[in-house]
Order: structure tokens, then C-alpha cells, then sequence
């Protein structure tokens, strides 16, 4: 299967810029905006195998919330 990675530097930059996002929607749209950038990198990815892979994955790697984090 081909896997396109990104450079660890864009991967931090990315990173911030969505960490930066999901805090500009607030709480109450937090799972909305998170839902939305799923499906619209879905839609550029256009294989849903890979998909749903991708949703299986990050299932098992969610950490577990910590109040000292």
C-alpha cells in the first residue's frame, strides 16, 4: 500500500495549525470542526479502505485524557 508521510517538520507545523483551529472553534464546535477536517482529507485521500483505516488506527493509538498534560 503506498503511504504518503509527511516531513516531521511540516507534520509540527500541521499540528499546531489544527491544535490552533480546534481551540478558535470552542468546545461546542470542537467535534464538528474535527468531523469536517476528517471528511474533507477523506475526499483528497479517495480510497475508502485507506480511510477507514485511518480512523481504526487512530482508535488505537488515542491516548487516555490526562489532567497533568
Amino acid at each position: 500500500m503506498n503511504r504518503n508521510t509527511l516531513p516531521p517538520e511540516a507534520r509540527d507545523r500541521l499540528y499546531a495549525e489544527c491544535a490552533r483551529a480546534i481551540s478558535e472553534a470552542g468546545a461546542e464546535r470542537e467535534s464538528l470542526f474535527l468531523a469536517r477536517l476528517a471528511l474533507l482529507l477523506f475526499e483528497q485521500v479517495g480510497d475508502e479502505s485507506r480511510c477507514r483505516e485511518a480512523i481504526a488506527d487512530a482508535m488505537k493509538a488515542l491516548p487516555i485524557p490526562s489532567l497533568s498534560a
